[in-house]
């Protein structure tokens, strides 16, 4: 199994005047973090939010007219629904796009307003894709698959190409993994121009990493399927058109955790002001973490595949990021319920250059005495040495201080 050049050079031709040339851009602060020169491919700046146009407009562009006329189906939780939403409005083509129960609202918004027409089923892409392949059958529309396509891939290969014409020196890729198409496109169109002077290396999320255990198998296997925030590539099994390319031309696939993923979109937004969804931080998130060790000290390409992130989502993470990055403590104690015992554990709260975010009361609860106020409190720290100094100094000062869910077990829920 293999991918021509010609097809890739095809596919650029069709795409330049469609979508945008992204940007190859730099963070100092990212550079000084990893002790790496690190170009961010910020396909989260790309039309529909993620590289998925690619792929979607070259399969749709290369249809014969008859099966044009026909209409296309497809399945996708989001980026590749809106890549063949907008991909069939600029074509003139009828599309169907089939998307799981529980998709994003904010994507099924944007692919209707695409001009497709949106079909919900299922719980995972896995179910919405068994759906669009009956649909393609009995309603004679052509199927596009969302990766397991050579004309696809071919669409996606374009990242490649762009990223090395725009800095020659990278000579380390790395390629957020889920059904295989990115990867198997950068991949191909890398070791095909620089041939083993240039490395690829995948990033999956750990807890859906089906390409990796297909690489141990040497076959397709599919995994269960695992809840993550990078939903983007949170695929049960690769293509085995894509799995073949990805043996043939990748070095290597790593894993991250839920919590190096967070990470990195909390820094991308903080240092870079940019939203990256948790497909396109897990990248970052692999050399930050040491996932993946760097093997030469030329710059590092890093495709940040998209940006389609809910904004209720990004406020959980970015919640929850506060606290793993020691921005933010989360602490209860009891006292006493008097008139001044809360001013004075607030004294000794902004004593200590802590920020009061929040204040909760608990009075009612049958394991508190009658003169007794249980309070919760939400501090802003600088970092974790600051967070242990608050804790420890009111320890020291008699406030019994717990973390939130042993103060609930313990005093509220027995």
């Amino acid at each position: 199994m293999d991918i021509e050049w010609e097809a890739m050079e095809r596919a650029r031709r069709l795409l330049e005047p469609v979508i945008y040339r992204t940007p190859l851009a730099e963070s100092a602060f990212l550079n000084d973090l990893s002790g790496q020169r690190l170009q961010f491919k910020l396909e989260n700046l790309q039309r529909t939010g993620s590289f998925k146009i690619r792929g979607a407009y070259a399969h749709l562009a290369g249809l014969a007219p008859e099966a044009a006329a026909r209409g296309v189906v497809t399945a996708s939780a989001g980026n590749h629904a809106q890549g063949v939403a907008l991909a069939a409005s600029l074509l003139g083509i009828s599309a169907l796009v089939v998307m799981p129960e529980r998709a994003s609202l904010t994507k099924v918004e944007a692919t209707r307003g695409y001009g497709a027409e949106i079909k919900l089923y299922g719980e995972s892409f896995d179910d919405a894709n068994l759906l669009a392949q009956s649909l393609a059958e009995s309603t004679g529309r052509v199927y596009i698959p969302a990766f397991n396509s050579l004309e696809v891939i071919a669409g996606q290969a374009t990242v490649g190409l762009e990223m090395l014409a725009q800095c020659p020196e990278i000579n380390t890729l790395v390629v957020p993994v889920g059904g295989g198409g990115l990867i198997a496109g950068v991949a191909a169109v890398a070791k095909k121009m620089r041939g083993q002077t240039i490395r690829v290396v995948g990033v999956e999320a750990k807890a859906q990493d089906a390409v990796v255990r297909s690489l141990a198998q040497g076959e397709v296997v599919e995994v269960p399927r695992r809840h993550t925030i990078a939903d983007g590539i949170q695929v049960k099994r690769p293509g085995d058109v894509t799995l073949a390319l990805i043996q043939k031309y990748v070095d290597e696939v790593v894993t991250v955790s839920e919590r190096d993923i967070s990470r990195a979109m909390l820094l991308f937004l903080e240092r870079m002001k940019i939203v990256v969804e948790g497909a396109g931080a897990v990248g970052l998130a692999a050399i930050l973490s040491g996932a993946l060790r760097p093997k030469a000290a030329s710059p590092i390409g890093v495709v940040v595949s998209g940006g389609n992130l809910d904004v209720s989502l990004l406020s959980r993470i970015l919640q929850k990021g506060l606290v793993e990055e020691g921005r933010q403590l989360h602490l209860f104690t009891i006292l006493s319920d008097a008139p001044g015992e809360l001013s004075h554990l607030l004294a000794e709260v902004a004593r200590l250059g802590a920020n009061v975010v929040r204040v909760e009361h608990e009075r009612w609860h049958p394991s508190l005495d009658v003169e007794q106020v249980g309070i919760g409190l939400v501090l802003e720290t600088r970092d974790a040495v600051h967070q242990r100094a608050v804790v420890q100094t009111l320890s020291a000062l008699g406030y019994s201080i717990q973390a939130p869910r042993s103060f609930r077990t313990k005093n509220f829920d027995n």
